[in-house]
């Protein structure tokens, strides 16, 4: 029992991980250019098959580096060419912008790479499990854990010790005032979505590696994202990160026991929190889902 237990919690943590990289990206694209982008899962689905067509050529590290990057330049495309016109309208303008886009990006990969679920190869020492007891910790999946801390540590150090970073947090807050102050508002939003679609690739990089790939990937993790940012609070991205690792583990453990409630407990927390603090468990003062 103890084993399982420990199982369904390390699954947890580490889905609760490309949760929580989704939702960093959907929270700095929602806090910067108040865009509901219903594409990110669709986003998360281009960097997975992006890395799956370059594997052959440049091997599993080479497309992990490579295609969230690619991904990135393509977010960096659609935001100019689409997101852009519809800066101060109303926010239902993009949400259904992004939610066609997304059904887009879907038709898309299929018939690019076909309907069917394709393996992602993963090195073979990674693939092993570390220990004969925990059968279920392999290298790849702590790889993964220690993947994400690693970015989510560097994107903080960015948003906090770089020029770009901290505009980023300052048009979060003021936009208006940032754009007073001389700083290209156009180019900071372009450069925050691009960094924001990176994380997308980087998850879908990272879950083809453990669930295969299938046009559909992105969906299964978009809309617990969404709940990681309103359980962790709108605007925090510290409190997205935590909600993230928090409705995965608690899925996780939730599996153990009541497996068919799995799913449901993530919006079950999702409303207790907004009954106890509507703002979030980190959200800001004043700024209220």
């Amino acid at each position: 029992m103890t084993q399982l237990i420990l199982f369904n919690v390390f699954n947890g943590l580490i889905i609760g991980a490309f949760y929580a990289l989704m939702a960093l990206g959907l929270s700095m694209i929602l806090n910067l250019s108040g865009v509901i982008n219903f594409a990110h899962g669709g986003f998360l689905a281009i960097g997975a098959y992006l890395a799956y067509s370059l594997t052959p050529y440049i091997g599993f590290w080479g497309a992990l580096a490579v295609a969230p990057i690619l991904t990135a330049i393509i977010g960096l495309l659609v935001e100019r060419v689409l997101i852009r016109r519809l800066y101060g309208r109303d926010p239902l303008y993009s949400l259904l912008l992004t939610f066609g886009l997304a059904f887009m990006i879907e038709d898309g990969t299929r018939y690019l790479w076909g309907p069917e679920t394709l393996p992602f190869t993963i090195p073979d020492w990674l693939a092993s499990p570390l220990s004969s007891d925990f059968f279920f910790l392999t290298g790849y999946r702590v790889f993964m854990v220690v993947l994400v801390l690693v970015t989510v540590g560097a994107l903080f150090l960015v948003l906090n010790r770089t020029r770009l970073g901290i505009r980023i947090r300052a048009g979060s807050d003021d936009l208006e005032t940032v754009s007073v102050l001389g700083v290209n508002v156009r180019i900071l939003r372009n450069l925050n979505f691009g960094l924001g679609i990176y994380l997308a690739g980087l998850a879908g990089v990272l879950a083809a590696g453990m669930l295969g790939l299938q046009p559909t990937i992105g969906n299964e993790l978009i809309m617990p994202s969404f709940v990681a940012i309103i359980v962790g609070g709108l605007g925090s991205l510290p409190g997205t990160l935590l909600g993230g690792l928090l409705i995965g583990v608690a899925s996780g453990v939730t599996a153990v026991f009541f497996p068919s409630a799995s799913e449901a407990v993530i919006y079950v927390m999702m409303g207790l929190v907004l009954l106890i603090r509507p703002r979030g468990l980190l959200g800001e003062e004043g700024r209220v889902l």
